[in-house]
């Protein structure tokens, strides 16, 4: 697949499929200045080769190919590689040719010369749906040895956890967004009876009520527009294993309904049928809302509540655990190190202190984002305070006057500049981790006079 460590660092991965061999180079250079990794084939045969070589996340295919129909390649597309998607271009003449591929299982499709402003708005919508799918974590065989940190109240956490894993008791996990509620129900699961069965984890604020819906429970064929055959649920692929439910609050109050038979029964019907299905799985929720709250608003049922709440489990935001900075600084930097192929010295006091100074709002999520950053920023392997983002080199809401002889546009600048070097000049992914807008980083590029 090439330079592995360039592709990790993509937007995603795409195969355009079509024997005009100029027109695919041109559509390859546009995709791929949106920080996409790019592979074109001529022909269908071709195209089976990458698929079965390469991981894909999203097909654009001609309809007319040298060795077959784009139209009929999609439903034995979606057949083989249901999690993946696919965009078929079609002539003037030939819509009915994209409508087809649509009830096939196309994710869309595009006329020929409207390409140029659709394509990239619509990749970038079926990329979205492929990377929001529900992930199935096989086994990792790894417990609470993945929970970083030594402070008193991570091990209260660890300790608490080890003793409801034993059981198939439901817990909840609270806490804020970023305090590592996946990674804990994770090592609960790795810790259970259940640990040789699957994880399944689903987070319900990604889908609408009705993807959600038949993400969980699954669909019969017709059951809806684009069900064009049987699909199995998560219910069903966690059965004998664990299923955890992040962003619980956010589910509809008629799917919480559903819910609580499967809690209440194990069993649950797929849409659109009538047959009992029964599942032996295990749930774990999370949430980052105060979900008696939601029930004294109405927008969570009591009785769910009590039967996912049975043991409660609260994670400890970052700041209430300061003595875990330098801990995760670590396992963070030496994690980035070795993906950028970057040798980083020590950490430094000085450096250290002013991570433990910081408030890590976005918690360990924030912290991780921050020393990637930082390692990208690095001088000659050193991780220096001026290479932190600003709000963490002076904390202090007057920050103009700590500044002293540097103004802040000065130090904005310097910084886009030394992640523009980085990115060699890639402004999507500079955009990415400046953690800003495309717009707003051409709107500085052009403000600070940058090249």
């Amino acid at each position: 697949m090439g330079n592995s460590t360039e592709k990790i660092r993509m937007k995603g991965t795409v195969l355009i499929i079509d024997d005009e061999k100029q027109l695919r180079g041109l559509l390859k250079r546009i995709i791929e200045l949106e920080d996409y990794a790019v592979t074109e084939v001529g022909d269908l045969k071709s195209a089976w080769k990458i698929l079965e070589n390469q991981v894909i996340q999203v097909v654009l295919s001609d309809v007319k190919l040298p060795d077959g129909n784009g139209v009929e390649f999609t439903q034995k597309f979606k057949e083989k590689y249901p999690q993946l998607e696919i965009i078929v271009m079609t002539a003037y003449g030939t819509i009915q040719d994209g409508i087809k591929a649509m009830k096939n299982g196309a994710f869309d499709y595009l006329v020929k010369g409207d390409d140029n402003e659709k394509i990239l708005p619509m990749l970038s919508l079926a990329m979205d749906k492929v990377q929001n799918q529900p992930l199935t974590v096989q086994n990792t065989h790894q417990g609470f040895e993945k929970v970083l940190g030594k402070s008193k109240q991570i091990k209260e956490v660890i300790s608490l956890a080890l003793k409801v894993a034993k059981t198939n008791t439901t817990v909840l996990l609270t806490g804020e967004t970023g305090t590592g509620k996946e990674v804990f129900a994770n090592a609960i699961h790795q810790e259970s009876i259940r640990a040789s069965k699957n994880f399944v984890a689903v987070n319900c604020a990604t889908f609408s009520r009705e993807i959600l819906e038949s993400e969980l429970f699954g669909h019969k064929a017709g059951s809806f527009t684009g069900a064009t055959k049987d699909k199995k649920g998560l219910f069903e692929e966690a059965d004998g294993g664990t299923i955890f439910l992040d962003e619980i609050g956010e589910m509809s109050l008629d799917l919480q309904a559903k819910l609580l038979r499967v809690l209440e029964t194990g069993t649950f019907m797929k849409v659109g049928d009538t047959k009992l299905i029964k599942v032996d799985v295990r749930i774990i929720s999370a949430t980052n809302r105060d979900l008696s709250q939601e029930v004294n608003e109405g927008h969570f049922r009591s009785d769910l509540f009590y039967r996912l709440s049975v043991f409660q489990i609260a994670l400890p935001p970052l700041r209430e655990r300061k003595t875990d900075i330098e801990v995760l600084a670590r396992f963070f930097t030496k994690e980035f190190s070795k993906k950028f192929n970057i040798a980083i010295a020590d950490l430094q006091q000085g450096f250290l202190e002013k991570l433990e100074n910081y408030d890590w709002k976005g918690n360990i999520r924030e912290l991780k984002n921050v020393i990637e950053r930082t390692i990208i920023l690095n001088e000659n392997g050193q991780l220096t305070i001026d290479s932190l983002p600003i709000a963490i080199q002076f904390p202090s809401e007057n920050v103009a006057s700590q500044i002293n002889s540097f103004d802040l546009q000065t130090i904005e600048k310097q910084h886009i500049q030394k992640v523009l070097k980085h990115t060699k000049g890639n402004k999507t992914e500079t955009a990415r981790l400046l953690n800003i807008g495309l717009t707003t980083l051409y709107r500085k590029i052009e403000e600070y006079g940058i090249n």
